[in-house]
């Protein structure tokens, strides 16, 4: 699987982005889908997932209402909804794949990673 990650730019703080994220290969429903992201000096934090069903999502806890996950399993994507941006949220953010299917919140379970895509909050 190759995923592909985009969508990221400058944005105010109190704005919106969209990540998508898009993968090749057949498997992609099967698959458990994640976004992570890392800030300068800091390490990679989970930031959300959806298992292969989409009934399955996780979010990390501080970010719950403002970023919202979902998947076109007919399109290969993953997208990551973010609202209410905060120059804390200034990172580059990979999406990930597992093969296991369901989702995880530990950059360990997942087999692989797009390239990230890099989202600058200004105050």
């Amino acid at each position: 699987v190759q995923l592909q990650a985009s969508g990221g730019g400058l944005v105010q703080t109190g704005g919106s982005l969209r990540l998508s994220c898009e993968a090749s290969g057949r498997a992609f429903s099967s698959y458990g889908m994640a976004w992570f992201r890392q800030a300068p000096g800091k390490e990679r934090e989970f930031v959300s997932a959806i298992g292969w069903s989409q009934r399955s999502t996780g979010y990390t806890d501080s970010l719950k209402g403002r970023f919202a996950i979902s998947r076109d399993n007919a399109k290969n994507m993953v997208y990551l909804q973010m609202s209410s941006l905060k120059p804390e949220d200034t990172a580059v953010y990979y999406c990930a794949a597992s093969s296991r299917g369901s989702y995880y919140t530990t950059a360990d379970e997942y087999d692989y990673w797009g390239q990230g895509t890099l989202v600058t909050v200004s105050s």
